[in-house]
């Protein structure tokens, strides 16, 4: 059960002001909402932070864990084959943990976006035959998927301990 949370206030980050290029526009929104996340993530408390708030079980570890996995397939191409195991963490993974392997991904992921210099060209792929997304479509997806899974870590962060702000 859910106490009911003390209110505190974290200074909300601006969005980014990016260069003038759209690579460098998506680019720098995404890592804005990589960050919001990833900060809504840590520092939660245990067992909270893995203790589901919402009828469809969902809590800010999965969450994390969830866009691990978008990633790694979106960006590094790797397989995924069960989607909704994604959001379920390995009961030994703690915040520290999920925080950290997120970060060593988003790390490896823009380590490939800064070798793509056309928007329009395809993702390189480390798997032959599957087709790859353009990059200007993977960094948009990722917006959005980014933007809607950080909307649903500052409800559960504030549900949890009041946090609020990014």
């Amino acid at each position: 059960m859910l106490r009911t949370p003390r209110r505190t206030h974290r200074r909300d980050t601006p969005p980014p002001r990016t260069g003038g290029s759209e690579a460098e526009t998506l680019r720098g929104f995404l890592d804005y909402l990589r960050d919001s996340i990833a900060a809504k993530v840590d520092g939660a408390p245990e067992p909270q932070v893995r203790t589901a708030a919402v009828p469809s079980g969902t809590h800010l570890l999965g969450l994390l864990d969830h866009l691990t996995h978008v990633e790694r397939a979106v960006f590094l191409g790797e397989e995924v084959r069960d989607w909704p195991a994604t959001f379920r963490t390995a009961p030994e993974d703690d915040v520290t943990t999920v925080v950290a392997r997120y970060r060593e991904t988003v790390d490896r992921a823009n380590r490939v976006l800064d070798t793509c210099t056309d928007l329009g060209a395809p993702l390189p792929r480390s798997r032959p035959g599957q087709p790859a997304p353009s990059v200007r479509w993977a960094l948009t997806h990722m917006i959005e998927e980014t933007g809607r899974h950080a909307g649903h870590a500052d409800i559960l962060r504030e549900l949890i301990d009041g946090a609020t702000g990014r």
